[in-house]
């Protein structure tokens, strides 16, 4: 019976080659979602400007992915007011990341806290020689060494299994997918859809691109979210067989869970980088739909049954 809910087993070799593949995919899929919603909107402003769209959306969607390859990292640390730790501050905390870093078999990534009450904590970088592992203020007064342990060595298995690199690329993508849409979607509805009539296969080419503006920020949020769910089922086995002491991550998920206060700095676009959701948004009908985490409850029963 355990065999039907423990998660399979995959090693941190098959998961990084995994997560190689799903990088490109993930560039791909996204590529070909703005070149769509640019060529239709592209024909609803003009006939044939769709052709002439599609250089300039491809051009934006690849200008994103090597953004956020190479400079996404940065854009999340400021975005979520991030501080780097110097060496002499929070030692105990350094004293957990080198030792479980080294256990892993990983370079020590750069060490930032967050100056917010709400405990909670994610990893980001595109690799792990440029990882860096981001705490709140919370989950260093909050934790005990056991819990915070727990949690480290959950955000270095992010690293070591290269998930790091595929949500960074995800978040970046989405919020340009979704801005995207937005200007299209103001665009079409300001302009009217000027020099063309609304006859035949315009209008069918005018119902398309309203339809696409309005489901590629869905569509492009449901690939981030189920990126994200999976990928937290595995980094909490990883990170529970780092330590070798799986209650102390599931106690450390029960604390995060049980703290009800809203991290600040966080948002849409990066909620699903964190360990647990860290905007505590009221339960809905589509939570299972929208969740950017598996459900805590869920987590926690597979590592007590570790």
């Amino acid at each position: 019976m355990a065999s039907e809910t423990s998660p399979a087993r995959i090693s941190i070799y098959d998961a990084a080659a995994a997560n190689r593949w799903r990088t490109v995919l993930l560039v791909v899929a996204f590529t070909a979602i703005i070149a769509l919603l640019g060529y239709f909107v592209g024909e609803y402003f003009y006939p044939g400007g769709g052709l002439a769209v599609l250089p300039f959306a491809l051009a934006l969607s690849l200008g994103s992915a090597f953004t956020s390859y190479f400079a996404g990292d940065r854009i999340v640390l400021a975005q979520s007011q991030a501080r780097e730790l110097a060496p002499n501050e929070e030692t105990e905390l350094h004293n957990v990341v080198e030792t479980l870093a080294i256990g892993l078999g990983i370079p020590v990534p750069k060490l930032f806290v967050i100056e917010d009450s709400a405990p909670n904590a994610f990893a980001t970088g595109r690799d792990p020689r440029h990882a860096s592992v981001v705490v709140t203020r919370g989950l260093i007064d909050k934790m005990d060494r056991t819990e915070l342990e727990g949690v480290i060595a959950h955000e270095l298995s992010h690293v070591g299994n290269r998930d790091i690199r595929v949500m960074l690329l995800v978040t970046i993508l989405v919020g340009t997918v979704a801005l995207l849409a937005d200007w299209m979607w103001r665009s079409m509805f300001w302009g009217r859809g000027r020099g063309r009539d609304r006859g035949g296969g315009n209008a069918i080419i005018a119902v398309v691109a309203i339809v696409l503006a309005i489901l590629t920020p869905i569509i492009a949020t449901l690939i981030q979210l189920a990126v994200s769910r999976q990928r937290e089922y595995l980094a909490d086995a990883s990170g529970a067989l780092l330590t070798r002491y799986p209650p102390g991550l599931a106690s450390a998920l029960r604390k995060i869970a049980a703290d009800r206060e809203v991290l600040e700095v966080a948002n849409k676009a990066t909620a699903s980088l964190y360990i647990a959701n860290p905007l505590k948004d009221a339960p809905t009908f589509l939570d299972h739909l929208f969740d950017t985490h598996p459900p805590i409850e869920e987590r926690i029963k597979r590592l007590e049954a570790m």
